[in-house]
């Protein structure tokens, strides 16, 4: 957030005069004139059971956390054998991101130098780690920056849609906060922050979750390479869809999207991306409640989504139920276009209905520039490339090019009703082995299209069967499969590597 930490106190302290200010990887402090630094375990709060309770330490207080911390340090901190730590390296998502420099990765590579940092001045945020495998939760230590959540609930989840707390905090003050004895049992843990302690958003230098694995144990997590990536941590799976939500629901057999619904949730991804067209015909906020969160709604905290040209119709404004649907998960940088990272992955989210405004386009340069991850991969509505009904669309060119110079590797569009991919190629359209990968996942629930015209270096295309693609990501490169409904793959593409 590129601010000072703000100066705190606490206890008996607060009436100290300060004359000097600290800020550690604990917590800001005042420090009165001639006085030492605090003690060891100062600036820290325990926490037992379902509710936080606190203590204000006094000097005696001070004098046994002292005693206390040296006792831990002979014994290696007592129980951590048994109490290992699981989130390091792992995965991590978040409502949203002040910017790529403050990834969800970043409170899990046991730096603490980084730190995710949320959009400001929104509430409520959320930040998520997938441990890999299910997991008994036993303690949880959250080490926050200046900017920390008066209020928050710590929660488990075994498939990332359904969440269980397992302690909850409502005064909260910053600096270190640690949940011991705790007892949850799930493969996501998340920090759900519903009232910020100042002005700007939430941010953690680490979230730290400790625990034992119950069954299947994921492989060690790694160092974090200098080069920003996590590898052997890197590789995870999306589920994709544009064209999502007609005006039907289960109980009408030909309705296709609560089918497709089913087939992304049974994939359990790390994440979902939807390429514009979530919910038709105009997208207005009573449709979203009505039809697409019957269905694809299930996941929608898992879900960033994109705008098409359906949810510009609403009568209540272009965008509008869209916008109110989705929230800061939609607009987690305060626009309908934003960025987010996971793994050696670097995600940019556009909105292909405004393309012509200049704001969009200088933003994608400045966010491209400042991206240090090595794969680059981009999603809207509007295909520069299609064989279908709409074809090619024109618009999306002058953002080819910029992301073909910064050497971006994947664009994925819907639109169209169908499914295609295309051989790497250029925004001219020449096939080259440098270009970018072009996939149409139009298929997601909306009436499928025919193809009309099949375009230069087309090389796969499906047309009637409904389904989702399931990417596969490594730090290095992606592959992807087209999953129909029937749980049969359809289309196998290639492995590609990152630029």
């Amino acid at each position: 957030m590129g601010r000072d930490a703000l100066s705190e106190s606490s206890g008996p302290a607060a009436a100290v005069v300060c004359g000097h200010c600290f800020s550690g990887a604990a917590r800001p402090w005042c420090a009165p004139v001639s006085s030492s630094p605090p003690l060891p375990g100062q600036g820290v709060q325990m926490h037992q059971g379902i509710t936080a309770g606190r203590a204000r330490i006094g000097v005696y207080a001070a004098v046994l956390a002292l005693l206390g911390g040296l006792l831990l340090g002979w014994s290696g901190r007592a129980g951590a054998a048994a109490d290992p730590l699981l989130s390091k390296g792992r995965a991590a998502v978040a409502s949203s991101t002040e910017g790529s420099s403050y990834a969800a990765a970043k409170a899990f590579d046991g730096s603490g130098s980084t730190r995710w940092a949320s959009a400001e001045g929104k509430d409520p945020q959320w930040l998520q780690v997938d441990l890999g495998a299910s997991a008994d939760v036993s303690r949880i230590k959250l080490s926050w920056e200046a900017a920390y959540a008066k209020a928050y609930r710590l929660e488990v989840s075994a498939d990332g849609t359904t969440w269980s707390p397992v302690a909850t905090e409502k005064a909260g003050d910053g600096g270190t906060d640690e949940f011991t004895g705790l007892s949850g049992k799930g493969r996501y843990v998340r920090m759900y922050g519903t009232a910020r302690g100042t002005s700007y958003g939430y941010s953690l230098y680490e979230m730290e979750v400790y625990g034992t694995f119950g069954g299947s144990t994921p492989s060690p997590s790694p160092s974090p390479s200098p080069s920003g990536g996590t590898p052997g941590t890197g590789a995870f799976t999306v589920v994709a869809a544009g064209d999502i939500a007609a005006q039907c629901t289960a109980a009408d057999s030909g309705c296709a999207h609560p089918k497709t619904a089913k087939l992304a949730q049974q994939i359990n991804p790390a994440f979902y991306l939807t390429m514009g067209d979530s919910q038709y015909d105009d997208a207005r906020l009573s449709d979203f409640k009505n039809y697409y969160d019957k269905t694809w709604g299930a996941f929608k905290a898992k879900t960033h989504p994109v705008p098409g040209n359906h949810e510009t119709y609403d009568p209540a404004g272009p965008l509008s139920g869209y916008k109110s649907y989705f929230g800061a998960i939609a607009y987690p940088q305060g626009k309908s276009y934003y960025s987010y990272d996971q793994g050696n992955w670097h995600f940019v989210a556009l909105d292909s209905n405004s393309f012509d405004q200049s704001a969009q386009i200088d933003w994608l340069k400045a966010d491209l520039a400042a991206n240090s991850k090595k794969c680059v991969a981009a999603y809207w509505h509007h295909p520069l490339y299609s064989s279908g009904g709409h074809g090619n669309d024109p618009v999306s060119k002058p953002v080819w090019k910029i992301l073909y110079a910064a050497r971006a590797d994947l664009v994925l569009n819907g639109h169209d009703h169908h499914y295609e991919r295309f051989a790497p190629q250029d925004p001219d359209g020449k096939a080259t082995a440098d270009g970018m990968v072009e996939i149409v996942g139009g298929m997601g629930g909306a009436e499928p299209y025919p193809i009309e015209q099949v375009q230069p270096n087309s090389q796969k295309r499906i047309s009637g069967d409904y389904g989702v693609l399931k990417l596969d990501f490594t730090d290095t490169g992606y592959s992807w499969t087209y999953v129909g409904t029937d749980g049969q793959v359809k289309d196998t593409s290639p492995n590609y590597n990152c630029h």
